[in-house]
């Protein structure tokens, strides 16, 4: 099996070198668009819940509803490209990205906002797999680690930048400009891209057929998984805490929980999707996930950690805004200014990593990036306390962000370094497809863990207080459950009765972020682990290969 650095470079004159710099620009604001939409709407959350009368939960699907649409179309999307063309693609995925982006502007409900979420899904979808083809088989040697290092910055940086961003959209004018940002922005990086973007097609790209089965197979397993780990804590893992209404159904509380059918619905789509795929490639047949791929050793561990990286880097991205902003009383603003820490340690690392990466190998890289992810998530986890003050945290999220832009600038080379040219789309897909999985499942899980312990925190802590009744406690519990915490500003309001009530609520507040960042810092400790695992290219071969680039 040929690696992708096998195939042959485009042209190097000048004319062409500067061309693909340029396109790298466009491409990187692109991948910035999409990766910002992860993470923007965070700290616009409280603000979204109040205006459409969310619930937690309710929150949780306009943040996932793009991530697993994202998630279940990667792979797809990433073998279209390989057919119908990388530029086509990136520049079909950014009009659609543009459209969906006007319509969650306007939405009026959480119905219509889901659905456009879902829509960006798509056209993110499109733009990330064909990125990451085009830089994998336009750059070599020293300018591929350099491309690697600006993409992998981009990844890092953005996603912290997002919450910024979000917050002072959201603090001067609207969440909805949240969205309506992405409108002109995409349609000027879709003109650029029609001058500046190589499409770096492979001639012996495969043109085989779809893979309809293997689509429907992993968009149900998916689904389902992504489903459970939502609404586990609202509907109750095993029986119904609440009653259940889907039109003109109704299953009263007490009766059996649809969670546990998810789970179980999201287990069988994704082993029949793996054993659709394994008949289909022993036939011979087109199919949408080439487990041989599996067999390299760095696209195997790589995607393995990609995963793990994306449980805890975006899980936390969404579950500290309600901290903040709950307990510490930050405005949307002041919360995005607090991420910008992360934003610039992620900046700051992704350059540096592709100076590291050609000295002492990506694997070294990867690994120090996820020690230092490591080390700022415990000193997060260490300092949070309802009397804290916030800029405390600064430190630990630049040290974080650092981790964040070293890791993810040289895991994505490691993981499509040893794959052929001509499966580089497919490929391409299949790791961003690990990444926004673990994005998916990081937040329904770590949303899950903070409902959960937010619940059995605030009861905890109210019973403590004598003259409440007990229906007034489920009263408060249950509200504060609802609202992800935000019922605690209703409760200080009520002073001075209430202040002794409020003040356990935003201690309940503060040990259920605690128990969700704890769950981060295991993810990334195992990372850390399985990063040790990653291949690493003979260093007398990768500095030959630079001296010829």
């Amino acid at each position: 099996m040929n690696s992708a650095s096998d195939s042959p470079a485009p042209a190097d004159d000048s004319h062409n070198s500067r061309r693909r710099w340029w396109g790298l620009v466009v491409l990187g604001i692109g991948v910035a668009m999409i990766v910002i939409d992860i993470t923007i709407i965070n700290v616009s959350l409280p603000t979204i819940i109040t205006n459409l009368d969310l619930e937690v939960a309710d929150a949780e699907w306009v943040n996932t509803a793009y991530s697993l649409v994202f998630a279940t179309l990667l792979i797809t999307l990433g073998r279209v490209g390989d057919m119908w063309g990388r530029k086509r693609l990136f520049l079909t995925g950014l009009a659609v990205f543009a459209v969906a982006s006007f319509l969650a502007a306007r939405s009026g409900d959480l119905s219509g906002l889901v659905v456009a979420r879902a829509l960006q899904g798509v056209g993110a979808a499109m733009i990330l797999p064909a990125t990451l083809s085009i830089v994998n088989v336009s750059f070599r040697g020293r300018a591929r680690a350099i491309a690697f290092g600006i993409w992998g910055s981009i990844i890092g940086g953005m996603a912290a930048a997002g919450p910024l961003l979000g917050g002072w959209l959201t603090t001067e004018f609207s969440w909805r400009w949240a969205f309506y940002i992405n409108v002109p922005l995409g349609l000027a990086t879709l003109v650029a891209g029609v001058f500046l973007v190589e499409d770096a097609r492979d001639r012996g790209a495969a043109r085989e057929g779809f893979d309809l089965p293997g689509f429907v197979t992993i968009t149900v397993g998916l689904f389902g998984l992504v489903l459970a780990l939502i609404e586990g804590s609202r509907y109750g893992w095993w029986t119904l805490k609440r009653d259940l209404v889907l039109g003109s159904w109704v299953t009263a509380a007490d009766g059996m929980s649809p969670v546990p059918i998810a789970f179980a619905v999201g287990i069988v789509g994704t082993v029949v999707f793996s054993l659709v795929e394994r008949h289909r490639r022993s036939n011979q047949r087109p199919v949408l996930f080439d487990f041989s791929l599996f067999r390299l050793r760095g696209f195997r561990n790589g995607n393995i950690l990609v995963t793990i990286v994306g449980l805890g880097e975006f899980g936390i991205v969404f579950v500290l805004p309600l901290f903040l902003q709950a307990v510490l009383r930050f405005s949307a603003f002041d919360t995005g200014v607090l991420f910008l820490a992360m934003a610039a340690g992620g900046f700051l690392g992704g350059p540096i990593a592709a100076t590291l990466a050609i000295r002492f190998g990506p694997r070294q890289v990867v690994s120090l990036g996820m020690a230092l992810e490591a080390a700022g998530m415990l000193g997060v986890v260490r300092l949070l306390d309802s009397e804290m003050v916030g800029s405390e945290l600064w430190p630990f999220l630049f040290v974080y962000g650092v981790g964040v832009g070293l890791a993810s600038a040289q895991l994505t080379s490691v993981v499509l370094a040893e794959v052929p040219a001509a499966e580089s789309g497919q490929a391409s897909g299949m790791q961003s497809t690990f990444r926004q999985i673990g994005a998916a499942m990081g937040i329904a899980l770590l949303g899950s863990i903070y409902v959960g312990a937010l619940g059995s925190a605030a009861d905890s802590q109210l019973a403590d207080i004598g003259g409440l009744t007990t229906g007034q406690r489920e009263r408060i519990v249950s509200s504060t459950v609802d609202s992800a915490g935000f019922y605690v500003e209703a409760l200080r309001y009520w002073t001075p009765d209430f202040e002794p009530v409020a003040a356990a609520v935003a201690d309940a507040i503060t040990e259920a972020a605690r128990r969700a960042t704890t769950v981060a810092l295991v993810f990334l400790a195992v990372g850390l682990v399985v990063s040790r695992q990653l291949p690493d290219p003979d260093l007398t071969k990768r500095h030959a290969d630079i001296r010829q680039e």
